[in-house]
């Protein structure tokens, strides 16, 4: 009798185990990695050396999300980009990476690389913790090309390092990642259309606030809403903010471009403008765009970023050659 049950318990355990292992590899089979960056390989990076009098910054800069949930010819879903897929590498780089590199490599060395991103799914979710673990392969693949590009370059120059959306998360995460030593070197960051948590800073003493125009070695974060009320938290609930127009962290509104009034809330960190429509960027799936203006973050004050870097670069080597 003990037999028989020992018998029959081994065969449920062994259709109940086959089972569930049938079911991970069916859930693996869904889904589908693409192959990792090689950071050796010049087919993952744009570039550009703007520095013709060795003066400038070094910019690392990393692209926000151009990619859906797509699938592979064989049906498996894929939540990032494909960094070997020129049609990937093509929407990264001629719809935001060329485009900011036109503004920011002027005076300066920049360097962008194309990294496996994630989805826009998952941040449509809204969910911190599907975003958090979407994210963790993506922002992997960013430190990895960081470090090479840490590892080749002129580590005398003052570094800048930017994002924007996806990209601005990206930074955030690189301010945790670098040493000390690295950190020493930034002149800035720049987070373009995301946020910096309260959590952020409490992990990371890198993190600080800018304050004004020219300070370095601060992050220089900001969103833009028509209206508080349009704030999207997974993406603008932010604890720091600042005015890129006229570099001030309270009330005070500034004019862009003669007609766009620019006003910080200092209540909920994040630029409140009126003047300006954003009807070039239109709404996407009743999330970005409707209320907040969150396309525009690299492109409605370019001109600032441009010359604010020359700022802060110029700040960086001063205070570098007072030792």
């Amino acid at each position: 009798m003990l037999a028989a049950i020992l018998t029959l318990c081994g065969v449920i355990c062994y259709v109940f185990c086959k089972s569930n292992n049938d079911n991970i590899q069916s859930v693996v089979a869904v889904e589908y990695i693409p192959q990792a960056p090689d950071y050796d390989d010049a087919t993952m990076w744009v570039t550009a050396d703007g520095d013709t009098d060795d003066t400038g910054a070094d910019i690392f800069y990393v692209v926000s999300t151009w990619e859906e949930d797509w699938k592979t010819d064989d049906g498996r879903t894929c939540h990032y980009a494909d960094v070997w897929n020129p049609v990937h590498r093509e929407r990264m780089g001629t719809l935001e990476i060329f485009k900011v590199s036109a503004y920011m490599s002027p005076g300066n060395r920049f360097f962008a690389p194309f990294y496996r991103h994630t989805t826009i799914e998952a941040f449509l979710t809204q969910n911190e913790d599907t975003i958090y673990n979407r994210t963790r392969l993506a922002m992997a693949d960013v430190c990895t090309a960081f470090d090479h590009f840490q590892e080749h370059r002129d580590k005398s120059r003052p570094l800048i390092i930017a994002g924007f959306s996806q990209g601005g998360l990206a930074v955030v995460e690189l301010l945790k990642h670098i040493d000390d030593e690295t950190y020493k070197q930034l002149a800035a960051a720049y987070v373009l259309g995301y946020k910096v948590t309260p959590a952020d800073t409490v992990a990371c003493k890198r993190i600080k606030a800018a304050q004004g125009e020219a300070d370095t070695g601060v992050t220089i974060c900001y969103n833009t809403v028509k209206d508080v009320k349009y704030i999207q938290p997974v993406i603008a609930a932010s604890c720091m903010g600042i005015n890129p127009v006229n570099w001030r962290t309270d009330a005070t509104p500034a004019t862009l471009h003669d007609t766009i009034t620019v006003t910080l809330s200092p209540e909920y960190h994040v630029l409140v403008v009126t003047g300006y429509s954003g009807s070039e960027y239109p709404a996407y799936k009743d999330f970005l765009n409707v209320g907040d203006i969150h396309s525009c973050e690299p492109w409605l004050y370019s001109e600032c970023l441009a010359k604010n870097i020359a700022v802060r670069t110029k700040a960086w080597r001063k205070k570098m050659q007072r030792g």
